[in-house]
């Protein structure tokens, strides 16, 4: 495990387009599946990361407690599963499962995605406006593993209500910070 912060992307990019598939149905989804909700959460996540695992619970409040708002959420794995079997997507469908996802958890083979969105680390979260643009990229809170901190979503909760509510989002934000994403070989990103 590498200890990796967010890239913290720049605020007002463009969401980038993606086509992959859903673990749990198998479907492939795209941006424009989500394109009539006001905000689009896309998280970077993995099954084996223990700064996820940290957070999971937390996860699957989030996606029950926005499923009837106007947010769209997506969780998104891109680890390389020749290094990583765990994160393969059967793996993730069984994690999605036993958290009752309320959201569509995709699989990023080609690590494309993740590098369009300029993704470093699980987890890592990007929220978009209706124009689909960066508007908060960071920190969920201030918990990590045996840090003592409880997990309760603050920073990115609040990011969200404001979208949600026309409001600006606060511009001083924390990286997020866990285990990089793992790379296939040749295709680590130089940002």
């Amino acid at each position: 495990m590498v200890l990796t912060p967010s890239t913290m992307h720049r605020l007002g990019a463009p969401a980038p387009d993606f086509k992959l598939p859903e673990v749990v149905s198998g479907k492939t989804l795209s941006l424009t599946d989500f394109k009539n909700k006001k905000a689009l959460l896309v998280m970077f996540v993995c099954r084996h990361c223990p700064y996820v695992q940290h957070i999971q619970d937390e996860l699957s409040k989030l996606g029950k407690d926005y499923e009837k708002k106007d947010l769209a959420i997506v969780a998104i794995s891109a680890n390389d599963v020749g290094t990583h079997p765990e994160d393969a997507p059967a793996h993730l469908k069984e994690m999605a499962l036993e958290k009752n996802f309320k959201f569509p958890y995709l699989y990023d083979a080609t690590q494309a995605v993740a590098k369009a969105y300029r993704a470093a680390c699980t987890p890592d979260f990007f929220l978009y406006d209706a124009k689909r643009t960066l508007v908060y990229r960071g920190q969920l809170d201030d918990s990590r593993p045996g840090n003592g901190k409880p997990v309760t979503g603050n920073d990115l909760r609040a990011a969200i209500d404001a979208v949600l509510s026309g409001k600006p989002v606060a511009t001083l934000q924390k990286p997020s910070i866990g285990c990089n994403i793992k790379w296939k070989p040749g295709n680590e990103p130089n940002y």
